[in-house]
């Protein structure tokens, strides 16, 4: 048994907390913010990249064109049940997203959000290294790893553990400062 098979689940946890968190607000707009956003469309839901191309106009303004102009109505609607704090303007063949300057009190919840992700990521590490370390208890109970070798892939497991932690820390100060730039 080696424990860098496991690195790839390791890996899967920072892919997804890397994901989760991009969608949150920094000052700058970012489609990400708005990819996922669910919306009512031919009897069903479906987040927004599927039935629209959003795009940039300038840092503070998101373009949402949906490919079929019946749907303008839901991607407005969607927009505005989101909970994003963005107010859509509808003309008829686009939709603009004007994102407001960042308050103080919305960056602090900001923080807080991503604080809650970023432990939430660190749960998901603490559950992978329990799971590697019940397959080195059960290998060494089987007989195919011995004491020695059982507490030195456990110190091998700690260690990764911390390097994971550690990204984990660091992707969110960068974030965090992304959050709080003015």
């Amino acid at each position: 048994m080696n424990i860098n098979e496991h690195k790839e689940e390791f890996n899967k946890v920072l892919d997804f907390m890397k994901q989760d968190i991009a969608g949150l607000r920094t000052g700058r707009a970012s489609t990400i913010m708005v990819e996922d956003v669910s919306v009512e469309a031919y009897g069903s839901r479906q987040p927004l990249k599927a039935v629209a191309s959003i795009s940039v106009s300038d840092a503070k303004t998101l373009v949402i064109e949906p490919w079929d102009k019946s749907l303008l109505q839901a991607v407005e609607k969607g927009i505005r049940e989101s909970n994003l704090g963005l107010n859509p303007v509808n003309d008829g063949r686009i939709i603009r997203l004007c994102l407001p300057e960042l308050t103080v009190e919305r960056r602090a919840e900001l923080v807080k959000v991503l604080h809650t992700k970023l432990e939430n990521a660190r749960i998901s590490v603490r559950q992978v290294r329990e799971e590697v370390r019940d397959k080195i208890a059960e290998a060494e109970e089987a007989g195919s790893v011995g004491e020695d070798e059982k507490f030195r892939m456990q110190e091998d497991l700690d260690k990764m553990v911390k390097d994971y932690n550690e990204q984990i820390k660091t992707i969110g100060e960068k974030k965090e400062s992304e959050i709080n730039t003015v």
